[in-house]
């Protein structure tokens, strides 16, 4: 059996739907936006606090010939997950691409962390991706075509450093992409999940980047464009669902 082209309809999954890109101000989330628009998508770059780097994400698209529109809503309030999805059907569309990549999350030790602490951490990293994701999925189903990608992390496998509210918060969504994919198969969604680790320009290193480099199989930390190209890779997979993904230089091979 020969190969399908690369031009084949794969390559081509994206062109003309619109996505929603939550964090997409910066990091990993400016990445995959510019990834996404250059695969033909429109692109939504959700932001709350970092306006300015949303505008710069979004100007760099359109200039390059893309549509694209920066939204904001703060996704730790109970409704800003719906404002956000509002907000990218005004001015884009139907969602079609919901890539939840938005985090929060400092290091902390167990007898430091608050109830309101833990309950800040998972109402970004777990609740918003879920309120978002319910909201945007039975449009998706309708139309016989979606994608949802939540942004893990490899804390979710083993505990990681951060805290065990930004653990418990990542590992949350390994358990709702295996119940969201398995709903929603069938009508042509698929949903998983990708979990880096050490990726550099993301706030989120927990330590001394030359410390962590020694502590790399490929010796070097991770760049946001790699993180993209994985991620389009699997959100143009239409036989890709219900698995996390982790990329993290082989330190934590499973």
């Amino acid at each position: 059996m020969t190969s399908p082209p690369a031009s084949g309809p794969g390559n081509r999954a994206l062109d003309g739907r619109v996505a929603l890109v939550t964090g997409g101000s910066g990091g990993i989330g400016r990445a995959v936006a510019h990834r996404l628009a250059a695969a033909g998508a429109g692109v939504a770059v959700g932001f709350w606090q970092n306006r300015e780097g949303a505008e710069q994400t979004v100007a760099a698209i359109t200039e390059a010939g893309g549509r694209a529109a920066g939204v904001a809503a703060d996704l730790s309030r109970l409704d800003g997950p719906g404002e956000l999805l509002a907000a990218a059907e005004i001015a884009l569309g139907p969602v079609d691409v919901l890539v939840s990549n938005a985090g929060t999350g400092r290091a902390q030790p167990l007898d430091e962390i608050t109830a309101a602490d833990f309950d800040e951490v998972l109402a970004v990293n777990l609740r918003a991706p879920f309120l978002l994701a319910q909201r945007a999925l039975p449009g998706m189903a309708h139309r016989g075509f979606g994608r949802v990608l939540f942004m893990s992390s490899v804390a979710a496998f083993t505990g990681g450093i951060i805290g065990p509210h930004y653990a418990a918060s990542k590992a949350g969504l390994h358990g709702l992409t295996h119940y969201l994919a398995g709903q929603f198969a069938a009508a042509g969604v698929t949903v998983n999940a990708l979990a880096p680790a050490l990726i550099t320009q993301t706030g989120m290193l927990p330590g001394d980047p030359e410390e962590l480099r020694q502590q790399i199989p490929v010796g070097r930390l991770g760049h946001p464009d790699e993180v993209a190209d994985l991620a389009l890779a699997i959100l143009r997979n239409a036989y890709l669902t219900s698995q996390v993904i982790s990329l993290d230089g082989g330190r934590y091979p499973r």
